[in-house]
């Protein structure tokens, strides 16, 4: 028999608001509120909101904390010098696939916040107090299950944010990417999965529902998976089991940019990123001719064979498009061949993102 389904605080409000639900790594989450390209053009147009409470908020905390994330993950949290800077990143294992993508936030010396994806969390979390304990790291490790988290995006999110917490308004507007501010219990941070500008924010659980309420009160369309996925494919971004996995380098998937390979620091992984050859290359997909793209097709190039790791159809460009993993040497413009139910169709390739701020970008 299967485990029940995990909930999030805004379950009876999805419930309420005649939600889709479906099963999203052992959650039962929203897939759509009537209309997944309406939600997709609400976000892109003007502000949607998100439950991605699912996602696991961990505090490190102690005097070795900074020295523990030195070692756990692939890019340098030596960056993050200012309260509330944040940091992406990705945690890999010895043979250097990754375990994870995650977002790191710097609160103090001692004291960061992480934010991991839903269905890898508990695994996260016993690799994290494996190497705590094994290293024997002066840090605590501590999984938040007592708040939610609300992702705002869209043209509008930051006016909309900033006129629902008037006291913080002036920071809001002029807060950049990767940052982060406390207003009382509230947690905003100026990050998201859209290519859209907005913010993801940690309430506390029993304010989740009010505080969902009044954003949609405020006008911003309460959003799916479905509409998530869409809307994360157009601006290039990983999903962690598809487009990257515990097998696949951060090199081979278009996370180079992540990885600290020029300072000295020897992190978990490292050895074996810079003993394995790079072969492949993440690159965006077109698709020239009628049909839809998706994850696991095969593509065909002058330099050997690849495959597609995300699909779809774009509400933005209205065309075809995917993630796909070929062979280095493959340059933007090329063409490619997709195998598309026994048909050989032709796709251009493309620099990653698709879209952002609304805007195509291809």
């Amino acid at each position: 028999m299967s485990d029940p389904l995990k909930r999030t605080p805004l379950f009876e409000a999805h419930q309420g608001s005649g939600a889709k639900l479906v099963d999203f790594g052992g959650w039962e989450m929203p897939l759509h509120y009537g209309s997944q390209i309406d939600e997709h053009h609400a976000v892109r147009r003007h502000a949607g909101m998100f439950d991605v409470s699912h996602m696991r908020a961990v505090e490190v905390h102690g005097a070795g904390a900074a020295a523990f994330l030195r070692q756990a993950v692939a890019n340098n949290i030596d960056k993050l010098s200012t309260p509330g800077r944040a940091l992406y990143s990705c945690m890999l294992n010895p043979d250097g696939g990754v375990i994870d993508d995650l977002i790191i936030y710097f609160l103090t010396p001692t004291h960061y916040r992480l934010v991991v994806n839903a269905g890898t969390a508990e695994k996260d979390i016993a690799w994290f107090e494996t190497l705590r304990l094994e290293r024997a790291f002066e840090v605590v490790l501590t999984p938040r299950n007592d708040v939610a988290m609300i992702a705002v995006q869209g043209p509008q999110a930051r006016r909309i944010v900033g006129e629902m917490l008037p006291e913080a308004a002036t920071t809001i507007a002029a807060i950049k990417p990767f940052n982060s501010l406390t207003v009382g219990e509230l947690f905003v941070a100026c990050t998201g999965y859209t290519g859209e500008d907005g913010f993801e924010i940690i309430v506390p659980a029993a304010q989740a529902v009010m505080f969902w309420e009044k954003l949609q009160v405020a006008g911003v369309s309460p959003c799916g998976l479905g509409a998530r996925d869409t809307l994360r494919l157009e601006a290039g971004m990983n999903l962690y089991g598809q487009d990257m996995t515990d097998l696949t380098s951060p090199l081979e998937s278009g996370l180079a940019w992540t990885v600290d390979l020029k300072t000295e620091r020897d992190f978990i992984g490292r050895k074996a990123l810079q003993a394995k050859p790079v072969a492949m290359q993440m690159v965006g997909l077109v698709l020239k001719a009628p049909g839809v793209l998706r994850a696991h097709q095969v593509i065909h190039t002058s330099k050997g064979t690849g495959e597609i790791t995300s699909g779809t159809f774009s509400p933005t460009l209205s065309k075809s498009i995917a993630l796909a993993r070929i062979p280095v040497g493959i340059a933007v413009g090329e063409t490619v061949q997709a195998e598309v139910r026994g048909k050989q169709l032709d796709c251009r390739v493309v620099k990653i993102p698709f879209v952002r701020n609304g805007q195509s970008l291809i």
